[in-house]
């Protein structure tokens, strides 16, 4: 058996990036981890303490020690920003470019000419001092309101009432005319276009859009789409490993933000979910490279709900247990974060933190991997475990803990 696995907690950082208070002063302070743990002295994650995190945290808890037998490390944000979209690219290997951002407002029009002129029925939605588009009564399209501001437009459809490929079509629509980092086209059934409305936000700086949570769209059959702007998957490690013919199967929010021409991906939301379908796909997976996001850990910091987030930790913590468990001689699990989410900071964006990496395996060596430079070197490191090229950017660390 041979098989390299990754599990993203989203939003799960370690503390502050040193460059915090002069390009994100509001992120000031921010260490998810340490403070979801202040408010929960007794949060006991003995999955997670044995792969090192108190070891990366640097201090222990009434309940969590350092671990002797732990391989762990940290790893910088080469990305602009905190971002999970950004983030994932990092972390399969793509080098992060400078972003571009700007609200809907300055595309609102020319995104109303171009669908108008491909046949669909557009409308403006006034909501305050902005608007936003409702197209074919059954979609918004908007700015997101849960990422950072100005790096992506959100297409959110009721897809009771219009096919999720229908949606996909006027996603790249927008995307044609958009240069935000992403348009993320995605539904769900069980809503109406009257439930996406009246999850509309208006933030500062003139943002408006659809609070996803809100609106109901991930409860029920949710499906999504996220167009990159200026990704090249041929750089990235699951298309390296899929045209090299190995096994690729991307989970969870992994699978909505990462591309995957030759492999499986499976979108899945729910923390138990995710991780049993992970547990279930690696015991059947001889030889293969599998990546799932946890992104339920976001939405609680999202949420600024510590007791949910601590939660959903316990939930994440036994189930890596468990497939720790069934792990052969020669597999490799990296858990890690894309960025952070403190819950405590007092705003309910993404925080630029350090993230954890710990990586395990029955055959690999206990130690510090130190602080990384990029997220790109987990991506680096799979590509150096099979044998194949390597991505556009990272640094492998698996020669360091064989």
């Amino acid at each position: 058996m041979k098989k390299f696995m990754i599990i993203v907690l989203d939003g799960f950082g370690v503390g502050q990036m040193e460059d915090v208070p002069r390009v994100r002063s509001q992120d000031t302070g921010a260490n998810t981890w340490l403070h979801i743990l202040a408010q929960n002295p007794e949060l006991r994650l003995p999955t997670l303490e044995k792969l090192g995190l108190m070891n990366i945290a640097g201090q222990e808890s009434p309940t969590m020690k350092y671990s002797r037998s732990a391989t762990f490390g940290r790893a910088k944000l080469m990305h602009t920003g905190a971002d999970t979209f950004f983030g994932h690219q990092e972390i399969v290997g793509t080098k992060p470019q400078e972003p571009f951002g700007e609200p809907i407002r300055n595309r609102i029009e020319q995104i109303h000419d171009t669908l108008t002129k491909n046949g669909y029925h557009v409308e403006y939605f006034q909501g305050g001092a902005e608007r936003i588009l409702i197209v074919e009564n059954a979609l918004t399209v908007a700015d997101n309101v849960e990422c950072d501001p100005g790096q992506a437009f959100n297409v959110t459809a009721a897809i009771d009432t219009i096919e999720f490929e229908e949606v996909l079509k006027i996603g790249k629509l927008v995307r044609s005319v958009s240069k935000v980092p992403r348009v993320i086209t995605f539904g769900g059934r069980g809503v109406t276009i009257q439930d996406i409305l009246a999850a509309v936000e208006e933030h500062e700086n003139g943002y408006i859009g659809v609070s996803a949570p809100k609106s109901g769209v991930y409860n029920r059959d949710y499906h999504c789409v996220h167009l990159g702007y200026g990704v090249d998957p041929e750089v990235q490690v699951p298309t390296i490993l899929g045209r090299a013919g190995f096994p690729v199967t991307l989970l969870g929010k992994a699978a909505d933000v990462i591309q995957n021409p030759f492999g499986t991906s499976i979108s899945i939301v729910e923390t138990s979910q995710v991780l049993g379908k992970m547990i279930e796909i690696a015991e059947k997976t001889e030889v293969g490279f599998l990546c799932c996001n946890v992104q339920e850990t976001d939405l609680a910091g999202h949420q600024q709900n510590v007791e949910k987030y601590a939660q959903i930790l316990e939930t994440a913590d036994r189930l890596i247990g468990h497939l720790m468990e069934g792990m052969g001689e020669e597999d490799i699990l990296v858990v890690m974060a894309d960025h952070g989410n403190d819950p405590t900071i007092g705003h309910p964006h993404h925080t630029r933190e350090c993230v954890p990496l710990m990586v395990y395996g029955r055959a690999i060596r206990p130690g510090s991997i130190g602080t990384r430079n990029t997220l790109s070197d987990v991506g680096a490191t799979a590509a150096d475990y099979f044998g194949v090229q390597r991505p556009e950017n990272g640094t492998s660390f698996l020669p360091m803990i064989r």
